[in-house]
């Protein structure tokens, strides 16, 4: 086998040319407040052409705030896509031009009344890449002070404190569904054995 082995493959690592879609047409077919819905013509690696729908998102932060080493502080809302009420930790979007770290501590303050005196960032994920751009950033905020929420105007929210333990009983008995509360509060027990 020439060029790198199996399927374009060196040592493990796909080439990137062997596998990119060149964009040819861009089009916005609906563009919203938050996320606008693309729909894209795509170039393939064989020379055909294909169709690409996905949703154009800026980007969004979350926080998993420790009120003390044991105890984290999550929000309760209603989700009307899945139809529930969920329990999160404290997220958003990012405005336009803002930065992850001023985003993470804006949206604690907003959706929790908590400023944090450090604030770290754990991780960085991709939601869902295979219908949309978005990419999530993961804080871990500690030295909290309380303070005044100021959640957004049709945002009804309520904060709680949780213990972290109990918090990841809830990941495992499917009481926490959402992706990024999940993924962040895995990240945190990893980091924390």
């Amino acid at each position: 086998m020439r060029g790198g082995g199996l399927f374009g493959y060196n040592a493990g690592v796909p080439r990137k040319d062997s596998f990119f879609e060149k964009s040819i047409r861009k089009r916005v077919i609906h563009k919203g407040r938050a996320i606008n819905f693309n729909v894209d013509t795509v170039l393939l690696p064989n020379g055909k052409t294909a169709t690409r729908e996905f949703v154009d998102h800026p980007g969004a932060v979350c926080v998993v705030a420790f009120l003390d080493p044991k105890t984290i502080v999550l929000v309760r809302q209603y989700r009307y896509p899945v139809g529930e009420t969920t329990y999160e930790i404290p997220a958003g979007k990012l405005d336009p031009g803002e930065k992850p770290l001023p985003c993470a501590r804006r949206e604690l303050r907003e959706e929790t009344g908590y400023t944090a005196r450090v604030v770290r960032r754990l991780l960085t994920f991709w939601p869902a890449p295979a219908f949309s751009n978005e990419s999530m950033y993961i804080y871990q905020a500690e030295g909290l002070k309380p303070g005044t929420e100021s959640p957004d105007e049709d945002e009804f929210i309520a904060a709680m404190s949780v213990p972290f333990r109990q918090a990841l009983d809830w990941v495992f008995s499917g009481r926490i569904r959402d992706a990024k509360t999940v993924i962040a509060l895995l990240a945190c027990a990893d980091k924390r054995r």
